[in-house]
């Protein structure tokens, strides 16, 4: 059974960091690609980052030099670092596994999700 688990969620103040790990497990996922979203309350679903083949990276323009996406295929982990969180970044962050190898931006290319760990930012 394929699970994803999210974890690194909190309460922060404006300006600092957090880091997401989101850890597989039920398959390997090297060869897919892996992205993180977020909901905030009252607001759809939205596309954060995304990574996929060697390593390349796609960002939603909000975060972009922020927020580095990552992963450690030995540990079936990818990683979100977010850097100079800002109010508006406070959502419900999910991790979803791709359903091939290409990352993209659209929610309905990813076949399993997270349950999500929620991050909030005090101003």
């Amino acid at each position: 059974q394929v699970q994803l688990v999210e974890s690194g969620g909190g309460l922060v103040q404006t300006g600092v960091s957090l880091r997401l790990s989101c850890a597989a497990s039920g398959r390997t996922f090297s060869n897919t690609a892996m992205g993180w979203f977020r909901r905030a309350p009252g607001k759809e679903r939205e596309f954060v980052a995304t990574i996929w083949g060697g390593d390349f990276t796609d960002y939603a323009d909000s975060v972009k030099g922020r927020f580095t996406i990552s992963r450690d295929n030995t540990k079936n982990t990818v990683y979100l670092q977010m850097n100079s969180l800002k109010p508006e970044d406070a959502a419900v962050y999910y991790c979803a596994a791709g359903r091939g190898g290409w990352g993209s931006r659209q929610a309905d290319q990813y076949d399993y999700w997270g349950q999500g760990t929620q991050v909030t930012v005090l101003s």
